[in-house]
């Protein structure tokens, strides 16, 4: 089958081949039955017997005393009725309400109203009363009140002047009935009969039928009949919808064919070999291309079989799983981007991790023979960040002085890392002209604030000389503690300047505070205080706190404790400390 259905047009010359013969196979069975012509004398399209034509004898009794045995209910009972011609006689066997109405003309010859003449027994809904209840009263003036409002008079009396049909007038029908308002949509469908007037009306739509429509819609389901026979097409309101059909056009299964995506021709062709072949249940998953866009549509099909076992129609229901299909891509690209980004971020990781080695390293023995002992730590609000832009320095001098630092350049991610890297390199540049660190740092603003594409920073930079005096300046960053004889407290900030890149030309001063052997001088980032939803001098207190437990130990162990307690928290933002310990 696959080799016969590799393409559409191959498909479509598959199925025209099954129909035609079908077709002819019928017509064969047909012929043989051999269908007798009916006899000279024989009735060919009367009604339980011969036509006065032929000169046979009526047999048949009407239910009004004079006429057929259709059951009907006629208002004139005493009139003799032809039973081959007698209109109400017909009524029963129309599936809706229907009603023969007689125009009631005034003095003028004006049509007021109309007198239902005969009916039959279908009620169009429950609560209204069926039109063969109702014969001999006035159809709007009795039977129907109100219905005069919705133009169904004028649209009855232009059917008995001009003879036009009337075809699908909907009314909106309310009636109060046992003390409570009923209400119904009913579409009105009429024609003339001489001086009368047949109508019908039927529900807009059953409730049946709403709960149907309704059911396809929720469900993403319709359904439709192929008749290989006849060539007629039928489609639910659900299937419209899936295809995107005018509701009076509905697809062949040759148009279907059309609508295929090129890889799903051959899975469809044994789809509808299957059905052919009685197969059932049918099933498959089929993509079309429907107004430019592919749906995924899953297909299950039986046959509709005579009595010969031959199938003469298709009849398949179909589930449109499109939406689940294209949030399933969705997902699938999300899946793809989150790979992409994590992928990207092991790279930023690894660049990072060899920037904070190459940037952050471990401090010389010449620190030691400065009388200095120093620890410091990296604490990544992220378990998997290597670096951010926070950072240290601390380094001797060729003066004989050491130099002492920690920053922070604002943001995140590679970014941050560049310019923290262009803030450190800068400022251990300077630092070696020998100037203060008020000069060091104005040198250093002027230089964030020249560059548009740097943000702000914070930096604390200063010296420590053979005389133990520390000499520092401050852009916006959080002051040092001091650890000193097992207290603790943050060292003045009268001098404090603004963070860098704020104010270009600003000088920032110098401030001089002497230290005693024993004294610890621990330097941090905001990240370690700051916590959400909390004031940041509370964390100042509590790390102020911390830090005076910690007398007594040295500047290892004191950075190892900090840490710990950084990381018991949830923290939004990387963190440095950087303690230095006077010998």
């Amino acid at each position: 089958m696959r080799s016969h259905t590799a393409d559409v047009a191959s498909l479509k010359a598959y199925i025209e081949r099954e129909i035609t013969t079908l077709r002819a196979e019928v017509r064969r069975r047909a012929e043989t039955a051999g269908v007798a012509e009916p006899s000279p004398g024989r009735s060919t399209g009367g009604i339980g017997g011969p036509s006065p034509e032929a000169g046979g004898t009526l047999t048949a009794q009407c239910s009004c005393g004079q006429g057929h045995g259709s059951p009907h209910t006629c208002v004139d009972a005493d009139e003799r009725h032809d039973p081959w011609t007698c209109l109400c006689a017909t009524l029963p066997a129309i599936p809706v309400s229907a009603a023969l109405l007689a125009p009631v003309r005034d003095d003028f010859g004006g049509v007021t109203d109309f007198v239902i003449r005969a009916g039959n027994h279908i009620r169009s809904a429950e609560w209204l009363v069926s039109p063969d209840q109702q014969v001999g009263q006035r159809f709007f003036a009795e039977a129907r009140p109100g219905a005069a409002a919705g133009g169904l008079l004028a649209a009855l009396k232009e059917v008995l002047d001009g003879g036009r049909a009337l075809n699908g007038l909907v009314v909106d029908y309310t009636e109060e009935r046992y003390g409570r308002l009923r209400r119904v949509q009913l579409v009105h469908h009429a024609s003339s009969c001489g001086d009368q007037v047949l109508t019908t009306w039927r529900p807009v739509r059953s409730q049946a039928e709403l709960l149907t429509i309704d059911a396809q819609h929720l469900a993403s389901m319709g359904w439709g009949r192929w008749d290989l026979l006849s060539g007629a097409v039928t489609w639910s309101e659900g299937l419209q919808r899936i295809f995107r059909t005018d509701p009076a056009l509905p697809w062949s299964l040759l148009e279907l064919c059309d609508a295929l995506v090129p890889a799903d021709v051959g899975p469809f062709g044994e789809f509808v070999a299957s059905v052919l072949a009685g197969e059932e249940p049918a099933w498959t998953r089929i993509r079309f291309r429907v107004l430019g866009e592919v749906r995924t549509v899953d297909l299950l099909g039986r046959p509709v079989a005579g009595t010969d076992g031959r199938p003469w129609a298709l009849q398949i229901v179909a589930r449109d799983l499109t939406p689940q299909m294209r949030s399933r891509r969705r997902l699938v690209e999300k899946q793809v981007e989150t790979e992409q980004l994590r992928q990207q971020a092991a790279a930023e990781r690894h660049v990072a991790s060899a920037l904070r080695e190459a940037l952050l390293p471990t401090y010389s023995e010449g620190l030691a023979e400065l009388g200095l002992e120093v620890a410091a730590a990296y604490l990544p609000a992220e378990p998997d960040a290597a670096v951010g832009g926070d950072w240290y320095k601390c380094r001797p001098l060729t003066d004989g002085r050491a130099l002492i630092a920690i920053g922070d350049a604002s943001g995140h991610g590679l970014e941050a890392v560049a310019r923290m890297a262009q803030q450190r390199h800068a400022m251990a540049g300077l630092a070696q002209t020998g100037a203060c660190a008020g000069d060091v740092t104005t040198w250093l603003n002027e230089l964030v604030c020249s560059d548009p594409s740097s943000a702000t920073a914070t930096v604390v930079v200063g010296h420590i000389g053979p005389d133990r005096v520390f000499r520092w300046t401050c852009a916006g960053h959080p002051a040092p503690l001091l650890l000193r004889e097992g207290r603790a407290y943050a060292m003045p900030t009268e001098h404090r300047g603004p963070l860098l890149g704020v104010l270009p030309g600003h000088r920032y001063e110098t401030s001089e505070f002497p230290l005693e052997r024993g004294d610890v001088l621990l330097m941090y980032t905001d990240g370690v205080v700051e916590r959400r939803g909390q004031d940041i001098t509370e964390g100042i207190t509590a790390l102020t706190g911390l830090l005076a437990a910690s007398g007594g130990l040295p500047p290892r162990r004191i950075v190892d404790r900090l840490t710990e307690e950084y990381e018991r928290g949830a923290h939004d933002d990387d963190a440095c400390l950087l303690a230095v310990r006077v010998d």
